[in-house]
């Protein structure tokens, strides 16, 4: 497709964002371009001195914004809320629209400091770069909506970090997002007590993110739409066996598309207490707990849209949450089974069934999910796994496994192969590994699509 550069954002006006300028870096060493995801906005012709000049030096893609602009937004981060946040070392780049016709974002990750940065340098290390394509393909492959890892510039600068071995070498990040509207942009508003700015958010949100207009019922509309596809995320981050690590309303999206990884982490099995960040030493976001963490920062949007709504249909919208997720939780996990849904009830018994069977035994979900797909699960699998074979039995296969991936063994990423593929990186500067890495998770998410 053609490129088709937009600038939506700038109906907002100048109270949602601060034009900044992007850093300059000693080096430009290009380490990754996705020219799968550079396809679907009809960017991968671009050569790599191109893609440099846009993605590492950050200048206009023609007809998308002329300014890089730092977004404005607050947020509860572990429950506490911040107003002194915004986008600190990242900023809006530019936008477009894919070719499904969806208003898409690239945004950054490292680019220097804002306004918003406080005491951060506003660099990436390049190991949390390598870390964010890794999650992004992944859960790409696992069928969850994410942001995708668009781009990864080496930069040539030595940072020092309080977390890990320093000093480490820096990076600069580029996603492509179904925009960057975050639960924190509402929660700004609402704590300036910006009606008017509330109900211009809102009504952007409808018209470029759900294709629907303003109108007296705004505000409930769109909660309903957040409710649905925050839903949907929780189940697939469970589906997945995938924890984000830190779950803030600032964190959220309200497209309902998960983006931002910092200390993510795949659980190995199914242990609801499984935590992703060191820092999160209460397990508030921890895996078993992610559903609840995503309601309660939906709940924080729904307050905010108080100022501008009656507080009934509010309500009635967020009461909509936990059957959506349930839904969404059984479609995603009959996905990864490889087999076709049936009726709410069974699917229901069915999910639950493999929960209660993956907590008794403490198997590793990578390897159940590979060996149960297309439904027929191996006899290997002992009498915990009882109900789930008896309810399987009663499915037919999404797909056939005629593909070379279930001729293997599965595609994992635990924590240890992450710091595999790093130390390559770290000691050697080997990418050799990181590359095969992404052609196999490729492969799998050819398998499972």
């Amino acid at each position: 497709m053609a490129f088709a550069p937009q600038q939506a954002i700038l109906e907002l006006g100048d109270g949602f964002y601060d034009p900044v300028a992007p850093a300059r870096f000693p080096q430009t060493i290009l380490r990754f371009r996705n020219d799968r995801a550079a396809a679907t906005v009809g960017l991968e012709g671009l050569s790599d001195a191109e893609w440099l000049a846009h993605f590492a030096r950050f200048e206009p893609l023609k007809g998308s914004l002329a300014r890089p602009l730092a977004l404005r937004y607050h947020g509860h981060q572990f429950r506490v809320y911040n107003p002194e946040i915004g986008d600190g070392r990242g900023f809006l780049f530019a936008q477009m629209t894919d070719q499904a016709g969806r208003l898409m974002d690239l945004g950054t990750k490292g680019s220097g400091q804002t306004p918003y940065s406080r005491f951060g340098d506003g660099r990436l290390t390049l190991k949390g770069g390598v870390r964010e394509i890794l999650a992004t393909e992944m859960l790409e492959a696992l069928g969850v909506e994410t942001s995708r890892t668009f781009s990864l510039v080496e930069t040539g600068e030595s940072l020092h970090r309080g977390d890990e071995p320093s000093p480490t070498r820096s990076a600069v990040l580029v996603r492509l997002n179904h925009g960057h509207i975050r639960i924190g942009v509402f929660q700004r508003l609402a704590y300036f007590q910006d009606v008017e700015g509330l109900r211009k958010l809102t009504a952007y949100v409808l018209r470029h993110y759900f294709g629907e207009e303003d109108g007296p019922d705004a505000p409930q509309r769109l909660l309903a739409h957040v409710v649905a596809r925050t839903a949907r995320m929780g189940g697939q981050f469970m589906a997945a066996g995938f924890v984000h690590g830190v779950l803030n309303s600032d964190n959220i999206n309200v497209t309902g598309e998960s983006f931002d990884y910092g200390p993510w982490r795949f659980a190995p099995s199914w242990a609801a207490n499984f935590t992703a960040a060191y820092f999160d030493q209460n397990g508030l976001y921890a895996f078993g707990r992610q559903p609840e963490a995503i309601y309660w920062d939906v709940m924080q949007l729904a307050i905010s849209l108080r100022l501008i709504a009656e507080e009934a249909p509010l309500i009635a919208a967020l009461e909509g949450f936990a059957p959506a997720y349930h839904r969404e939780e059984a479609k995603a996990v009959l996905w990864r089974l490889g087999v076709q849904p049936r009726d709410e009830a069974n699917d229901r018994a069915l999910t639950e069934a493999v929960e209660v069977a993956l907590n008794q035994t403490g198997t590793l979900l990578h390897r159940f999910y590979f060996d149960a797909f297309g439904g027929a699960l191996p006899e290997s699998y002992g009498a915990e796994f009882a109900e789930v074979r008896s309810r399987l039995a009663d499915y037919r296969p999404r797909k056939p496994r005629d593909h070379a991936y279930w001729r293997g063994e599965p595609c994992s990423m635990l924590i240890d192969e992450v710091e595999s593929l790093w130390s390559a990186i770290a000691e050697r500067d080997d990418w050799a590994p990181l590359t095969a890495k992404v052609a196999a998770i490729r492969v799998m998410g050819e398998a499972l699509a």
